[in-house]
This record gives structure tokens, sequence and C-alpha cells, in this order.
């Protein structure tokens, strides 16, 4: 799977996530972007995942027409994060076309 990670979203994550393809939207250039165009680009691209911080984005974006799925990690702190590896790495591995997943770190 292609997977985006925005800002904010912990770059260690990644060595969870064997398998994968990751970028980081910094990567890009696009870390900068509003979230719309973000999402646009990150499709046009073929990324299949959006790993983000961005707790807003439910409200500012219309899920229903997206094809990524979206990831949203209510934390950007690392530590509090690896302390919920198991549930994201599961919400990534059941990711699907359009969907939308929080998960609350412990």
């Amino acid at each position: 799977m292609q997977i985006l990670f925005d800002q904010g979203t912990p770059w260690p994550l990644r060595h969870y996530l064997a398998g994968h393809t990751i970028h980081r939207a910094l990567q890009l250039g696009w870390d900068r972007d509003a979230d719309g165009l973000l999402i646009a680009r990150a499709e046009e691209a073929g990324y299949e995942l959006l790993i983000t911080t961005d707790q807003n984005i439910q409200y500012q974006q219309n899920l229903a027409i997206l094809k990524i799925a979206i990831l949203v990690l209510v934390d950007h702190n690392w530590p509090y994060n690896q302390a919920s590896i198991d549930p994201i790495v599961a919400a990534v591995e059941t990711a699907t076309e359009g969907s939308y997943l929080e998960i609350k770190v412990q």
C-alpha cells in the first residue's frame, strides 16, 4: 500500500509498517498544502492511505467523495502512539478505499 504521512505524523511509525511504501508530505514539498490540495495530490499520485494528526479533517473535507483512506492519530507524540501501535497497525492493514478512522492513543 502507498501511504502518505502528513505533517505531524510520527516518522518512527514507518518501522512498524513493513511492506508498505511510505512518503512524507515534507519529502514531496506538500507539507504546506491545505488539506484539500494535499488530499487531491495524494489521490492523483496513487496514495491509498493518508495518516494525519489533523482531527479537523473530517469537518473540513467531504469524506464521502474521497478515494484515499484517512487514518487520524489523535496525538502526534510518538511515545503515546508507540504505546498504541497494535491498533494503529491494525487500522492500516484494514484500511479500505475512502475509509476514515481515528485512533485515540492510550
